[in-house]
């Protein structure tokens, strides 16, 4: 397998006191990515990201770096910018401009998070802005001939973080001997460089200029490489090169190498040092505005500013502003009480809306701020039956949309509002909200009303009729329907909602029971076909365009819950999971063998899943 490429934006920092951001019960705005995590987090970033180079002013540089210039340990700001510099234009969005210095602290719950700072970084080939539409950031400029053929133009003089030049030999290098290498990449392709099973062909045509060419149309290659989880199709070649076979006079000697480093080959060790999401190697080069220097596992990650960083504001000055990134590892369960103690800068992890009043009673004694930030998720809450379930009497049953429908309608969102949320939630089904222009009212609506009569007479429909003397449905098999929905054990707000869905389920002759479990188990469990139903946040981009990859609505990934193994089949290109077992699409332009709409609009606005339209998840929107 190959490696994982698969204020706290480079414009941060100049504001006094800190700042705290919950997510808000409310609509959303903001532009998503390849189901990766972290969609809020992607949005303190992307007001900042706006505004093409100009003119170039006289540059600044932070003062932390003067004197490792003034020693010749580093070039001079001129040298070690791009020409052009990507320029920021912070006055047009109302935006003051930042001072420079001091720490920006994080809490986080696990070590892992460090990958977190490549979402609030946002360094991209091309990002949104802040009308959420794609530019170029990294780039210089990208042209597009009808989504088949793309060239992409270099920043000239951009380099890496460590001074290394940044140039089209870093693409070569991905495409060659990563990407084409079966001992890096067994699997082959990653799926968004594919066209009808097909890649592109890829060209080198001067040292800041690149083209990938399809034969068809491929609308998602942008929008994957500006995704919080990024497509990479570049690695820092002087850095790679030295630990690949290709390029190794002494194989065996490589070998030995990845051994005493713990790796069972030069391919594993390569990989492990080729994770620029995950951020996990200490100083390794990159194009993000910090570098992490901190090896794990620890409880404190240090992360530095890039000297090297592209971009500057409309004044000239270098981001980021801030010098340094300190992340704390905490328990999760100590974010909000640490937080309410000062003891974080910025703080969007680990918050619920239930924390609200805790944080606003200690606001002014520590000095912080609080705000409701709006986020891009589907739903804050939904449920996720498992349609790849072991047991094969629930899997036919939770296989047919009526039940799905029926376990909609017997859900009270308005309850669940008013109690859990103090009535600032959106009620609603698990879609794309008011902001994305792919928006359906009727969607938003559709089996969502609470409705126990409408509820009981699909259940009676699909003849689970019987019921036990404590007036619970039995399935065919004669068990009663006893439902065991599962958590991640992370949030009490899940399981005081899962008390409410219990008592309105149970009117319908539904019993449910809720099952908290450590994260890992959690996900294992739906993996491996035990868990019934699953709880978790909705759709990762409720803010999708016309030209988003539709593809969190079909089986495209292990980490879908509602169809673990149908989407392990079309990750592992059929080595692994199981068979989508699909009903024919309405029309062959909904539908490809791939699992891909040719429709992007009429795929994102139907609640149903890529080829299998009958079966829509229909789950709650608590937010």
């Amino acid at each position: 397998m190959k490696g994982d490429r698969g204020i706290g934006p480079g414009a941060a920092g100049g504001g006094k006191g800190s700042r705290v951001g919950l997510e808000s019960p409310g609509d959303a705005s903001g532009a998503g990515g390849r189901g990766s995590p972290g969609v809020l987090a992607c949005l303190l970033v992307l007001a900042l990201l706006s505004g093409a180079a100009g003119e170039a002013p006289a540059f600044q540089e932070a003062p932390a770096l003067h004197e490792q210039v003034e020693k010749g340990e580093l070039p001079p700001l001129r040298e070690r910018l791009p020409e052009p510099p990507r320029k920021l234009e912070l006055s047009a969005l109302a935006q003051k401009t930042g001072r420079y210095g001091g720490d920006l602290r994080l809490l986080m719950s696990r070590a892992k998070d460090v990958r977190l700072m490549v979402v609030y970084g946002y360094a991209r080939l091309v990002g949104y802005n802040a009308r959420f539409r794609l530019v170029p950031d990294i780039l210089e400029s990208i042209e597009n001939k009808g989504n088949r053929i793309f060239t992409l133009r270099l920043r000239k003089g951009h380099k890496w973080s460590d001074g290394a030049p940044f140039t089209s030999e870093d693409f070569r290098y991905f495409w060659e001997d990563i990407a084409n290498n079966h001992e890096l990449s067994p699997l082959g392709l990653d799926p968004a460089l594919l066209v009808g099973g097909k890649p592109p062909r890829f060209e080198v045509l001067d040292e800041v200029t690149v083209r990938y060419s399809w034969d068809a149309p491929n609308p998602y290659f942008v929008t994957a490489l500006a995704g919080t989880h990024p497509l990479y199709i570049y690695a820092p070649s002087h850095f790679l090169r030295s630990f690949h076979a290709r390029y190794a006079t002494d194989r065996a000697a490589l070998e030995r190498k990845a051994k005493k480093k713990g790796q069972r080959s030069w391919a594993s060790l390569h990989n492990r040092l080729d994770s620029p999401y995950k951020n996990r190697v200490p100083r390794a080069p990159t194009l993000q505005p910090w570098i992490n220097t901190t090896r794990g596992p620890s409880e404190r990650f240090v992360f530095v500013r890039n000297p090297y960083f592209h971009r500057v504001d409309d004044k000239g000055n270098q981001l980021p502003y801030i010098d340094r990134v300190v992340m704390s590892i905490t328990d999760s369960k100590l974010i909000p009480a640490k937080t309410g103690a000062g003891e974080s800068d910025l703080q969007a992890r680990g918050l619920k809306f239930s924390d609200y009043t805790f944080l606003k009673q200690n606001e002014r004694r520590n000095h912080y701020q609080v705000n409701l930030w709006q986020t891009t998720k589907g739903a804050h809450v939904a449920l996720f039956p498992n349609l790849n379930v072991n047991d094969p009497v629930w899997r036919a049953v939770l296989r047919d949309v009526r039940f799905r429908r029926a376990l909609s309608m017997a859900i009270d969102r308005h309850e669940i509002n008013q109690v859990i949320f103090q009535g600032f939630a959106r009620e609603g089904n698990n879609t794309v909200n008011e902001k994305s222009p792919l928006f359906s009212s009727e969607l938003k609506t559709k089996w969502a009303s609470f409705d126990l009569e409408k509820a009981n007479r699909l259940l009676d429909a699909i003849g689970l009729v019987k019921r036990n003397e404590d007036h619970i449905r039995l399935l065919p098999d004669g068990r009663p329907m006893e439902m065991v929905i599962e958590t991640a054990g992370e949030s009490t707000e899940e399981s005081d909602i899962l008390e409410l869905i219990h008592d309105t389920l149970l009117k319908a002759g539904i019993e449910t029971f809720t099952k908290p479990l450590q994260r890992e188990v959690f996900r294992n469990r739906i993996f491996a076909g035990e868990t019934l139903v699953s709880v978790w946040g909705g759709l990762e981009n409720g803010v999708p365009g016309p030209q988003t990859s539709p593809q969190e609505l079909a089986p495209t990934s292990q980490q879908q819950l509602q169809w673990p193994r149908w989407g392990q089949y079309f990750q592992d290109k059929g080595t692994q999971g199981r068979r989508p077992t699909c009903l024919p699409p309405r029309s062959s332009s909904t539908c490809t063998k791939d699992g891909s709409s040719r429709d992007p609009a009429r795929s994102r606005r139907r609640s149903g899943a890529g080829c299998s339209r009958s079966m829509p998840i229909r789950s709650t929107r608590s937010v």
